[in-house]
């Protein structure tokens, strides 16, 4: 008896990306195994969507932004709708990429094995130092590490990176997710929540940093308000118990 291919699905949230998204693309088109990509446009005012579609990407547009996680669910969407119509697999796998890598984005080819191989259901990537970067992520990613620990026990290098990858296991546990910049932290909780495994990986992956000006300040300061939200709901669950 032959065992199926493994299949990936890869999702790309993009807004603003056209400097970067056909890299992107190309970049994990590389990896084995990836059966489709679709790229969510998520209220860009340049030229993404049409790009990614000049790529062969499956493209989902939304005529305004509404965020990281809403884009991420519309990605699914589309992953979902793919199923149905037979041109993927029930057992595909999803890869979340930010389409900011450019050409390292074929490094996330490391976050597949594990899941291929059963060993995990959720992949983390570990990213090394970033050029050009300037900090100020410490008491976001603190605020984060320290939330995933007290509801699961379970301490991660990096809360807040984008790159995943998700057994559909995993996708059924930690979906809907969490609002906007909490969706990384709330998925990590839920998988876990479900008995399943996290495994955090190191992938050489580069992608633009934030900067130091007052937009940068309050980018942060949204990201600390969803990541404390999402925190904030998972242990309200917790209190209040099953049902």
């Amino acid at each position: 008896m032959t065992t199926a291919p493994f299949s990936v699905a890869v999702v790309i949230p993009a807004k603003d990306e056209s400097e970067r998204i056909t890299e992107t693309i190309r970049g994990v088109r590389t990896i084995p195994g990836v059966a489709t990509v679709v790229v969510v446009d998520d209220g860009s005012s340049d030229g993404t969507a049409s790009i990614a579609a000049r790529e062969g990407a499956e493209v989902v547009r939304h005529a305004r932004n509404h965020g990281k996680a809403d884009a991420m669910m519309s990605g699914l969407g589309r992953v979902n709708g793919l199923r149905r119509v037979g041109r993927l697999d029930a057992d595909t796998a999803v890869l979340f990429v930010d389409a900011d890598l450019e050409a390292s984005a074929g490094a996330v080819r490391e976050l597949v094995a594990p899941v291929s191989r059963g060993e995990a259901d959720l992949t983390i990537a570990n990213l090394p130092a970033q050029r050009g970067s300037a900090g100020g992520h410490g008491l976001v990613v603190g605020l984060a590490r320290r939330g995933i620990e007290e509801l699961t026990g379970w301490s991660p290098n990096q809360p807040l990176s984008g790159m995943r990858c998700l057994s559909p296991a995993a996708v059924e546990a930690a979906t809907p997710f969490a609002r906007g910049w909490g969706v990384e932290v709330g998925m990590t909780v839920d998988v876990l929540d479900a008995g399943l495994r996290v495994v955090e990986v190191p992938c050489d992956l580069q992608h633009r940093v934030t900067g130091t000006d007052w937009r940068s300040q309050v980018h942060r300061a949204a990201q600390y308000r969803d990541v404390a939200l999402a925190l904030g709901v998972r242990r309200l669950r917790r209190r209040l118990g099953p049902g």
